[in-house]
């Protein structure tokens, strides 16, 4: 019995020590605080933090080539239909024709853990007719691999389509932001995603009039914060290449 009471009291300890980073290779805890890789940009992204209160901090756990391990806290309460982040990494790869791209292979292994979460954990893409990433865009691509606690990407409703891309279905969804908003979240969370991104700016280059002419910006893939506490965002690992 006192053996058993021994098992017990440490398994409850062990189950209630927070999430915490040994010795990461950079802490990012400013609202717009980013570390470079050679071929990521790792961003903390408070771009939205006026809309509630609340904090958070993003740590690079692991970059060697197009592989990069991250992980992010926050707690944001208060505009509970505002994102009050965008915690990613970023490809570096400059303005780059949709058509001369001929694929973007990518895996991700991600998980969550935290109090009444709500937010999003997706690919987020801006594409301009004009060469430039720092033109204006012309159309945003999100790919929702998780849609938490009921938060909704830009036109929701009714989705203008359900395809089936890198063999997993996808809700589609289209609104306005400035620019044409692209939405694919998946019917089902996907925890582990390998594919090819490339596909989804295919489907929308065959089915929904996008430009093939027009111009990737920048591709990122992070987590969207809403609201909730104690959030823990763990991606072991995220890679991307972009092949022309």
């Amino acid at each position: 019995m006192y053996t058993t009471s021994l098992l017990t009291i440490f398994l409850t300890l062990l189950s209630s020590t927070p999430n915490t980073v040994a010795d990461p290779i950079d802490t990012l805890c400013g609202q717009y605080q980013t570390a470079s890789t050679s071929v990521f940009t790792l961003n903390n992204n408070l771009w939205g933090e006026s809309a509630g209160s609340g904090s958070q901090c993003t740590y690079l756990d692991y970059d060697s080539g197009n592989t990069i391990s991250w992980q992010t806290e926050w707690t944001w309460s208060g505009g509970s239909s505002n994102v009050k982040s965008y915690s990613n990494a970023g490809i570096n790869i400059g303005a780059t024709q949709l058509s001369s791209i001929t694929s973007m292979p990518s895996t991700w292994s991600w998980s969550y853990t935290g109090n009444s979460l709500v937010g999003d954990v997706s690919y987020d893409a801006f594409v301009s007719s004009v060469p430039s990433t720092t033109a204006a865009h012309d159309f945003e691509v999100m790919v929702w691999l998780a849609q938490l606690g009921g938060a909704q990407p830009i036109g929701y409703g009714t989705p203008i389509a359900s395809p089936t891309i890198n063999g997993i279905t996808w809700n589609l969804y289209e609104g306005t932001n400035g620019w044409t908003v692209f939405s694919f979240v998946a019917t089902s969370q996907v925890n582990d995603f390998s594919g090819d991104v490339n596909a989804f700016f295919t489907y929308l280059i065959d089915n929904q009039g996008m430009p093939a002419g027009y111009y990737l910006q920048t591709l990122q893939a992070g987590t969207e914060a809403f609201t909730g506490s104690d959030a823990w965002f763990t991606v072991s690992p995220y890679t991307l290449s972009v092949n022309t």
